[in-house]
């Protein structure tokens, strides 16, 4: 049943082009004609959404199989979801505006752990039932995939199966099972089953947790033995052969990232002890360079857009920067397109780099230190200096740049107040670069922007046994750094410890929390990660109600030997050597880069990538 909304209702909201589709190069299909329609639903607003490359990427592919349309839902804002409820219309998707609760499949990509109590208001809107075990064959399967689905449990109640690693493949593989079960009108238990033999399918009603008196796991296992103890994450080998749609669409409205997204890799060769991306999506694969010119000619020319991002996790450690640069610069300079590098490294820039990369329209530099003191971005293997970051800043005003960006954490483990000076000794520095650097080569109006996040522990880093360090200690820290900048031409943007401390539980967070999620999206609470829409005393009171301790998954250390939530999960990298890279920590010894040295991480299960190269 598709719906039609109102002009009345589109024209007293906010961003209405949030909700009536027909952007160019969206899909339309006629859906008496498929045999799967899957939902892929992203938990927060339109314009955040669509700027996530994993979502362009499966959204396109899905929709090459003749067999399937895969549509688009986004999180209504709030105003919209008002006029939503007030009007009895349930949650719908963009293409067609068909209700959500009528496709086979809905997906949900977990990209932070603030979105969840979105997800859960979203299944509601839906009218799906909101826990697994409450659907039934009239209901759709509810999936999720994504960062936070390595960590399952605080969602294991609400959805009935997690896809582990990279989608390409095995999104295929589920639909082609899901197929084969609609045929045969199979119970929905049987699907279930099915795929829990597809290598990176998670279904938590297949496994039980039991707990000891301290709170802590006991065990994680499968009920019945044909269910695999642990659920190998997937990875796509070789990214020359895998899909990259050569067509994005392109919205009516501005969004996050409003541009061409290349994806140079996968993976990060540096090891960084706090960072769970850089081991999760382990081992790097790299694309040739020859393969991006190709896929920036045909995005270019498909949507019109100005700009192209290098996208990965390091991109100045992509090994063809050089040949890439120069063959982007060639085709797209003509044409007044202008390239965007993020996650630049402070040790691998040179004004060469940044005169091919942005001599059509200059714009501020990003660097990210993480920590004030050398001591201490050897504990967190960082492996930059401070003579790199201030090579790297004067090289920079010489070639007229003006503004910096700064990122660094604070609360990281064996920090001290002397490296949080640091911080603001380095901020200083870098004014005194650009002062010292003459009027003639540098660009007027300069500004220096520190922004520190507080550290959280995530799982599959030398971290995850990791306490955080307390609000009150937080707030502190963010005071004293505060009270530590001098100059005019600095400004310091701080995280909300509040929000920190969340996020902390539920990345750490078993199935109990589960419930505590639920009792919170019961008080209103939703858009957490926005800080008008963040409710903390909400949040507080349904830990409270739960009788759930929030501060014995975000603030306490654990032992190497403590079961994990995520134990069962494997994603090739070893807990032996996440145990080692702890220990190397607190002696503030540095393990080299990947391409530097093989530290026998485990990633070599997978028989591809720079283990191989």
């Amino acid at each position: 049943m598709s719906i039609k909304i109102s002009d009345k209702i589109l024209q007293s909201v906010e961003k209405p082009a949030r909700y009536i589709g027909n952007e160019w190069n969206s899909i339309h299909k006629d859906p008496s004609g498929v045999e799967a329609r899957f939902a892929f639903c992203f938990p927060d607003v339109y314009e955040v959404g669509m700027s996530h490359l994993g979502m362009k990427i499966l959204y396109h592919l899905l929709n090459e199989r003749k067999d399937t349309y895969c549509e688009r839902v986004f999180a209504p804002w709030v105003d919209m979801e008002a006029k939503m409820r007030e009007n009895n219309i349930p949650l719908f998707s963009l293409e067609t505006h068909e209700l959500v609760k009528n496709f086979d499949i809905v997906g949900f990509t977990l990209q932070y752990e603030m979105s969840y109590t979105n997800i859960i208001n979203m299944l509601d809107l839906a009218q799906i039932p909101i826990f697994s075990q409450d659907r039934t064959k009239e209901h759709p399967f509810v999936c999720a995939g994504g960062p936070c689905a390595y960590n399952p449990e605080p969602l294991a109640d609400f959805v009935d199966f997690f896809m582990m690693g990279e989608g390409e493949e095995i999104i295929n593989e589920v639909m082609d099972v899901y197929i084969d079960w609609k045929r045969q009108n199979l119970p929905r238990e049987k699907f279930l089953d099915a795929i829990s033999q597809i290598e990176g399918i998670y279904v938590p009603a297949f496994y039980k947790v039991e707990y000891k008196e301290d709170n802590t796991i006991l065990k994680i296992e499968p009920v019945k033995e044909k269910y695999p103890k642990k659920i190998k994450k997937r990875i796509i080998k070789d990214l020359d052969k895998v899909y990259f749609p050569e067509k994005v669409i392109v919205p009516y409205m501005g969004i996050v990232h409003d541009r061409i997204m290349l994806e140079l890799f996968r993976g990060c060769i540096r090891g960084c002890r706090f960072c769970q991306a850089g081991y999760i999506y382990r081992p790097v694969r790299e694309r040739s360079h020859e393969r991006l010119l190709e896929l920036a000619k045909s995005l270019e020319n498909s949507t019109g857009y100005e700009e192209i991002s290098l996208t990965s996790l390091s991109t100045s450690d992509y090994s063809s920067f050089k040949e890439l640069a120069e063959g982007l610069l060639v085709d797209m300079e003509p044409k007044k397109v202008n390239l965007s590098l993020p996650s630049l490294r402070i040790d691998s820039f040179s004004l060469e780099l940044m005169e091919k990369a942005q001599k059509v329209r200059k714009s501020g530099l990003t660097f990210a230190p993480e920590a004030g003191s050398q001591r201490l971005r050897n504990v967190i293997n960082k492996g930059v200096t401070e003579q790199d970051l201030i090579n790297s800043v004067k090289t920079a005003f010489n070639g007229g740049w003006s503004s910096v960006k700064l990122y660094f954490m604070i609360g990281l483990p064996t920090e001290n107040f002397d490296d949080i000076s640091g911080i603001a000794d380095l901020g200083h520095k870098v004014v005194d670069a650009y002062m010292s650097t003459p009027k003639e080569n540098r660009g007027k109006g300069l500004s220096v922007v520190i922004s520190t996040s507080s550290f959280v522990p995530k799982p599959f880093t030398p971290f995850q046994w990791e306490p955080q360090d307390e609000m009150a200690t937080l707030k502190e820290k963010q005071k004293f750094l505060q009270s530590k900048i001098k100059s005019k031409h600095i400004k310091y943007n701080w995280h909300d410890p509040e929000l920190s401390f969340l996020e902390a539980v539920f990345a750490r967070g078993d199935r109990r929390v589960g419930k505590v999620l639920y009792e919170a999206f019961r008080k209103g609470c939703k858009f957490d990660s926005w800080g008008e829409h963040f409710k903390f005393d909400k949040w507080m009171e349904a830990f409270a109600e739960c009788g759930i301790d929030p501060h014995f998954y975000a603030n306490r250390k654990r032992e190497f030997e403590e079961v994990l939530p995520w134990d069962h999960i494997d994603i090739g990298v070893s807990k032996e050597h996440f145990i080692k890279e702890n220990k190397k920590a607190y002696n503030e010894e540095v393990t080299p880069n990947c391409r530097a040295k093989c530290t026998g991480c485990g990633a070599t299960v997978f028989g591809g990538g720079i283990c191989f190269d």
